[in-house]
């Protein structure tokens, strides 16, 4: 490799150690490296170039417009409607508590598209009552954590839209698609576990509710849900592109939220959008430097020497997923996820292609390995999340995670080996 690959690899871990954020990482390593390739003016100019044409793509257009909608959902009393349409499902098992946080953080997960707002949204409401009940408190929000990642592979996920550009334009629609096997996949696997733990610990069971409450409980969340509905079912029969189902799901969202449940008031609306506008800016900042990354990543012709090297390695094809697996684990133990996609996917894509592996199948192990990433300590963004929630350590959640990591690690190879996981639904809707 080039001297200035060294530069860019050394000056980036050195920038993250001192707890630069990562896309001021980024971006520094990128302009460090092309000051050492090119003269100054240009290096800044190209630099510069690569960051606005990264996040001037339409498709982007959608992010704001999830995060906006995820933000309304937040606000707007739905994790409690949906906690109560789980408890009606699955409350009244042994342990049935468990089950409802899982349940509700995948239905939540996937409403909003955020992990974190999961997280918090659940776990405020689910964490407190879990404990009265007699569950562990550190089991809780570690399971909590985990299952609140399932909504980024459950659609509509950002995520997708930012591996569909990265990857050079998988369609979003069948990215969406694809996430729903993976992402209950991994939410069986956590009910497993927790099922285990339940008969272990010798948890109570759930309060049976009567069949006129429970129909209650599901008409009262069937206006959140219906938000997947219509923005993937509008997607999938060609009624409106992903861009335009964003726009669609924040009506729908202010609606639900301003006017059906009248959970928020007109004069909240701004600190919302000022909410929304800072995550935005935050997001975008991460793509614009991730792709500046992958344009120098890219100029020193790093994907196809890693591409090579893996593939004169080994010609196992197991044994070089295997290897892309790990590679991906450790990753997400220190970088985010937007930038993790945005920098690896033209690195190990092209492999995966010359393997025979499509794309979609590829976006599939790629965010479910870096979902696990946010769960993970140093950098789990999640992990923050629900020990601040739990009034908890890393420490503490450390015990309960392990066994919930080899659910997903276990989904993980599922996923990785067994291709009809991803690709079974988005072939049935002829992609």
């Amino acid at each position: 490799m080039e001297s200035s690959v060294y530069i860019l690899i050394i000056s980036f871990i050195l920038l993250l150690s001192i707890n630069v954020p990562i896309a001021v990482c980024i971006a520094i390593a990128t302009l460090l490296t092309m000051l050492c390739t090119v003269a100054p003016g240009p290096a800044v100019t190209t630099v510069a170039q690569q960051m606005a044409t990264g996040i001037n793509s339409f498709s982007l257009l959608a992010i704001p417009f999830f995060i906006l909608s995820g933000l309304l959902m937040g606000h707007g009393g739905i994790a409690r409607r949906l906690i109560e349409f789980a408890k009606a499902l699955v409350g009244m098992f042994p342990g049935g508590l468990a089950y409802v946080n899982v349940l509700a953080c995948m239905f939540f997960g996937a409403i909003s598209g955020s992990s974190v707002a999961a997280t918090s949204a659940i776990g405020g409401f689910m964490l407190p009552v879990m404990e009265k009940e007699g569950y562990d408190k550190n089991f809780n929000a570690a399971l909590t954590v985990t299952a609140s990642t399932t909504g980024l592979l459950i659609p509509p996920s950002n995520i997708l839209i930012v591996y569909s550009l990265a990857s050079g334009g998988v369609s979003i629609a069948a990215l969406f698609i694809a996430g729903y096997l993976p992402g209950i996949l991994v939410g069986l696997g956590l009910m497993g576990v927790a099922a285990v733990y339940s008969v272990i610990k010798k948890y109570p069971v759930g309060e049976r509710v009567g069949l006129v409450v429970a129909l209650k409980k599901v008409l009262h969340a069937v206006p959140s849900l219906l938000l997947v509905v219509i923005v993937i079912g509008g997607i999938i029969a060609g009624v409106f592109t992903a861009t335009e189902a964003s726009a669609i799901a924040v009506v729908y969202a202010l609606f639900l939220s301003v006017v059906l449940y009248r959970e928020i008031r007109i004069r909240q609306l701004p600190e919302i959008l000022l909410k929304a506008v800072e995550i935005t800016a935050i997001v975008m900042l991460l793509i614009g430097a991730s792709r500046g990354m992958s344009w120098i990543l890219s100029y020193e012709n790093i994907p196809q020497w890693i591409s090579q090297s893996l593939i004169g390695l080994t010609e196992s094809k197991i044994m070089i997923l295997l290897i892309i697996n790990m590679i991906l684990l450790a990753v997400g133990t220190f970088m985010d996820m937007t930038p993790a996609v945005l920098i690896f996917t033209p690195i190990f894509l092209p492999v995966a292609t010359q393997l025979g592996i499509d794309p979609i199948h590829f976006g599939m192990i790629m965010v479910l390995n870096l979902c696990i990433g946010l769960c993970t300590p140093p950098v789990g963004s999640v992990l923050f999340v629900g020990c601040g929630i739990a009034n908890t350590t890393i420490a503490k959640l450390m015990k309960p995670l392990l066994s919930l990591y080899v659910a997903m690690i276990v989904a993980l190879i599922l996923v990785t080996y067994i291709p009809g996981i991803s690709m079974f639904l988005p072939r049935l809707f002829g992609y």
